[in-house]
């Protein structure tokens, strides 16, 4: 029953980013929320919270219908990723990969790879979650990078931006 904790703190820090104008983040952190209290609440469904008429009448394929939706929402986060760092944007990749494998897997589609890919895929998020804290801490704390996170693949400068500054020192 982890997500309902996991969802109440990514919505406080979705509502701290949007205090200090960010949006990118502020909605990244409180619709991921918002998925996690969906998840702990279908969980508390299944397992008879709400009686068993409703653990009885659960379709799987109504949360299919949910990781589509959040497939797409994060499909969109990705390209603002683009403009952030590598290790963010390398985050929202994989949360495309979990959202693929766990609608397939709810959708009854090759139940168990799906099912895998979206625990490996939850396991690289983890993974490079930890690292984005630990180097946002630490470059921080030092006031330097100590630790990167990788510079954008996508800048503000186009292409042309960037011919221009190479021909003319």
């Amino acid at each position: 029953m982890g997500h309902f904790p996991r969802g109440c703190a990514q919505l406080i820090a979705g509502l701290i980013d949007l205090r200090k104008n960010n949006a990118f983040g502020g909605t990244a952190f409180i619709a991921y929320g918002l998925f996690w209290l969906a998840m702990a609440f279908g969980w508390a469904t299944t397992n008879g919270f709400f009686g068993s008429y409703t653990a009885e009448t659960f379709d799987p394929r109504q949360t299919g219908a949910a990781f589509v939706a959040y497939l797409i929402l994060t499909a969109f986060m990705i390209i603002g990723a683009l403009r952030t760092t590598k290790v963010l944007f390398f985050i929202f990749l994989a949360i495309d990969f979990l959202f693929v494998g766990l609608a397939l897997s709810a959708f009854g589609v090759a139940r168990e790879a799906t099912h895998m890919l979206a625990a490996v895929s939850e396991l690289v998020i983890s993974l490079l979650s930890f690292y984005y804290a630990g180097a946002n801490i630490l470059n921080n704390h030092f006031g330097e990078q100590f630790l990167s996170l990788g510079n954008p693949f996508w800048s503000k400068k186009t292409q042309i931006d960037i011919l221009i500054a190479t021909v003319l020192p």
